[in-house]
């Protein structure tokens, strides 16, 4: 895995160049974050091409969760640029995040919710099917289940679970294997290949090892 570190100019994959043909799906350009009088991180810039992955990873209070919530459009940028397929997310707020799938480490489910109604939920806003999307992380058999009965590993999944509803470009991930079993994460890397093979880009900051094979390690 190749590393970048924190201090660089510029943090560029593969050195600068795109690894996979066409245009990036994700260009960071000299981006900065302040949290109340602290500088989170400045001088940001990275590019992540079609098919590629980058992982952000360093200690807590680094700046990975708040980098995800800058490219979601969900924290101001104090500076720099955020630009999805050439567009920037200033200009088009609503459109960008319709071309995004932005998973927390929060779960953000609805505890009086069936797994199949939660999902639901997001399926009315963005499209797709609830029951394939289930499947896909081996939730089916739980579908009638209300969200208060399930179990940590569980609730990460069914959060997962909107990753595999209508496609986007881009997919940011924070600690998405977290309270995973092994069979769930090998779900998981099937997820995640087959949203690279079809062009689809992966942010993911993680403590843990992620099945993300040639990504690209960015140290905070």
């Amino acid at each position: 895995m190749a590393a970048l570190k924190h201090g660089d100019s510029v943090w560029s994959i593969g050195g600068g160049q795109i690894l996979a043909a066409g245009q990036p799906i994700l260009d960071v350009l000299d981006l900065a974050c302040i949290r109340g009088d602290r500088a989170i991180f400045a001088g940001l810039s990275f590019s992540v091409p079609a098919g590629g992955a980058l992982l952000l990873t360093g200690a807590n209070g680094a700046g990975k969760s708040s980098l995800l919530r800058v490219i979601a459009g969900l924290l101001p940028a104090a500076e720099g640029e955020v630009l999805l397929e050439g567009t920037s997310a200033r200009s088009d707020a609503a459109g960008h995040a319709l071309r995004l799938r932005y998973i927390s480490s929060q779960d953000a489910l609805k505890p009086a919710l069936t797994v199949a109604e939660n999902l639901a939920f997001y399926a009315a806003l963005w499209g797709g099917e609830v029951t394939p999307a289930l499947e896909a992380l081996g939730l089916g058999a739980l579908a009638s289940l209300p969200g208060r009965v399930l179990s940590t590993g569980q609730r990460r999944r069914l959060a997962l679970a909107r990753l595999a509803l209508a496609p986007t470009r881009l997919w940011l991930l924070d600690e998405p294997s977290l309270g995973l079993d092994a069979a769930s994460v090998a779900r998981l890397g099937t997820l995640m290949a087959r949203h690279r093979a079809a062009g689809g880009a992966i942010l993911a900051a993680t403590h843990l090892p992620l099945p993300l094979p040639d990504a690209v390690e960015l140290k905070l």
